[in-house]
């Protein structure tokens, strides 16, 4: 699953990387929850854009959120089949830029260990999404999506059964393409990467607490003690 992510890229590089015609203002992230405003980017009439949504998906048709379950993951082998997921897979395919995302591995004494994952060529993430409008009885709206998940991959089944389902370059056009490529075909897309795509390392228990949004987090650790710096290599731009 995809519980907890970062963002870093600049908003001057959005546009690069995203194709986005606007900057958005979105500052750097390190530890990003579900019910918080998240950066989505979305085709619409035309534009691809990004817009702040609220990470926790309510479909439409729901008269008040507050009865309905929190949905922050959608499982790509059935996301067609779920009625909460079943428009928004034709209308509303978005993706989430990320730097990287948390996950925790449970050890032999049931403590579960957060991991920072992300690319292996330092390159941003686009995680797969899907978005929906709520509107409220008096007229308000309110923007939510939903990341997609898929198995994990070889590299990644230690950790986690699950992971994000993380969008090649040459895959964002159709999986945003809502006019022309259909569901069926966008589903297509959703899979695990290939093996050594990721990278991965153990971080601070800091994480476990929304409270903390600090570059700290990312700073690998030891099961006691934490690395005092990031090692050079590691790029999240």
């Amino acid at each position: 699953m995809c519980g907890r992510f970062a963002m870093l890229v600049p908003p001057a590089k959005m546009p690069l990387i995203y194709g986005i015609e606007d900057e958005p203002d979105f500052p750097p992230r390190y530890n990003i929850a579900p019910t918080q405003p998240i950066l989505v980017v979305l085709e619409e009439q035309a534009h691809r854009i990004s817009r702040l949504m609220r990470w926790g998906f309510v479909p439409g048709w729901v008269k008040n959120p507050r009865d309905f379950p929190l949905l922050v993951n959608a499982r790509g082998e059935s996301v067609a089949d779920k009625p909460a997921f079943r428009d928004a897979l034709n209308h509303g395919r978005c993706i989430v830029p990320a730097s990287g995302y948390y996950e925790w591995r449970a050890g032999p004494d049931k403590r579960r260990q957060p991991h920072f994952i992300s690319l292996a060529n330092g390159e941003p993430m686009a995680l797969a999404a899907l978005c929906s409008t709520w509107t409220g009885p008096d007229g308000e709206e309110v923007d939510t999506v939903a990341t997609i998940t898929v198995a994990a991959n070889v590299d990644l089944a230690p950790i986690h059964h699950r992971m994000p389902a993380i969008l090649p370059p040459e895959a964002i056009d159709d999986w945003l393409d809502v006019k022309q490529v259909r569901a069926a075909e966008a589903l297509t897309l959703l899979r695990p990467l290939p093996a050594g795509a990721v990278r991965f390392h153990p971080v601070s228990m800091r994480v476990n607490s929304a409270d903390f949004d600090d570059a700290d987090l990312l700073r690998p650790v030891t099961p006691e003690m934490p690395v005092v710096a990031l090692p050079a290599q590691l790029d999240l731009f």
